[in-house]
């Protein structure tokens, strides 16, 4: 999860891992062919797990406002790591304090929005919308970075907003206003993902993940409080679901990608989609239309298109 956005974290670990590629001696190919393997079952287990985020917000909505669902998702995933955090991160050294603060509230708000999504329009619909985060991210590293972008990736973009109105469909009698709140998730995740981009170079993962599931429960907090309803014993238990999914997830990814190249894994992140919507389907009757399929296509491919060249280019 986070959401289209589970992938945020683990920027850098890709970038440390690909030296261990490029060293592999050719005795190594059947244990780099497990390793292979592995990070693709960890990922497929990922994308069903950040499925169920979906699930469960599609089963509270109503009845937990998603102000307070953040704030539980973000403070139950901080218990899951906090003996982590305490065992092997010196939050201290981080040299970076306003930025933690800034990016966690991007973060929270991405998942705000996402949920909000989630609780008003179609899941598949919605979690379409949430794959065209990477593209953002090629545009706003342009915009907003001063990274060059090649024809690829313009065309990557382009193809991405065309997937989204083809969803979406504005005008049309089926637009489905709550999907713009899945739009402003993935722009907002976009826009925590360009920020993770430049503390990276001075800062370890470790101690970004950690400081930013530390600075986002005290938001969530403030957020939640003109919301709060005190929750039942059932919805906080789904709750708490939730918040150990997520760290769960979170920990398969980071594993996922320090065992393959991240080319190699993208792809995996779009099995979200036809699990989502069996789930819609089976739990609350949901038929994704043909439109949503056709979409979301065009949505995948840009998205590999356009962040994929951009990768190469940064190689060569």
């Amino acid at each position: 999860m986070e959401g289209g956005r589970h992938v945020e974290e683990t920027g850098s670990v890709v970038e440390d891992t690909g030296k261990q590629h490029r060293v592999a001696r050719k005795g190594d190919a059947p244990m780099k062919t497990e390793r292979t393997l592995l990070a693709a079952a960890l990922m497929v287990v990922a994308a069903f797990l950040n499925s169920l985020d979906a699930v469960i917000v599609r089963t509270l909505a109503g009845e937990v406002h998603p102000l307070m669902i953040g704030f539980f998702r973000s403070f139950f995933g901080l218990v899951v790591v906090l003996p982590w955090v305490f065992a092997r991160v010196d939050l201290k050294a981080s040299p970076y304090r306003f930025q933690h603060v800034l990016r966690a509230g991007l973060k929270l708000a991405s998942l705000v929005a996402l949920f909000v999504a989630f609780a008003h329009a179609p899941l598949a619909d919605a979690t379409a919308i949430n794959f065209t985060m990477p593209v953002f991210l090629v545009l706003g590293a342009w915009l907003l970075l001063g990274e060059r972008i090649g024809l690829s990736s313009i065309v990557g973009v382009i193809a991405g907003f065309a997937g989204i109105v083809i969803i979406i469909r504005p005008g049309a009698s089926a637009f489905d206003p709550w999907l713009l709140f899945a739009l402003a998730g993935a722009i907002l995740t976009a826009a925590s993902q360009l920020m993770l981009r430049r503390m990276a170079v001075h800062d370890t993962t470790q101690r970004l993940v950690a400081w930013n599931l530390i600075a986002t429960v005290p938001l969530g907090v403030l957020a939640m409080l003109p919301v709060w309803v005190t929750p039942t014993g059932g919805q906080i238990a789904l709750l708490a679901l939730q918040g150990g999914l997520g760290a769960l997830n979170m920990t398969l990814i980071t594993r996922a990608f320090g065992l393959a190249s991240a080319s190699f894994l993208a792809p995996f992140d779009f099995l979200r989609l036809p699990v989502v919507a069996f789930f819609a389907f089976l739990l609350f009757g949901e038929v994704a239309p043909v439109e949503t399929w056709i979409g979301a296509a065009i949505i995948c491919a840009a998205a590999l298109f356009s962040t994929g060249s951009t990768h190469f280019r940064r190689r060569k």
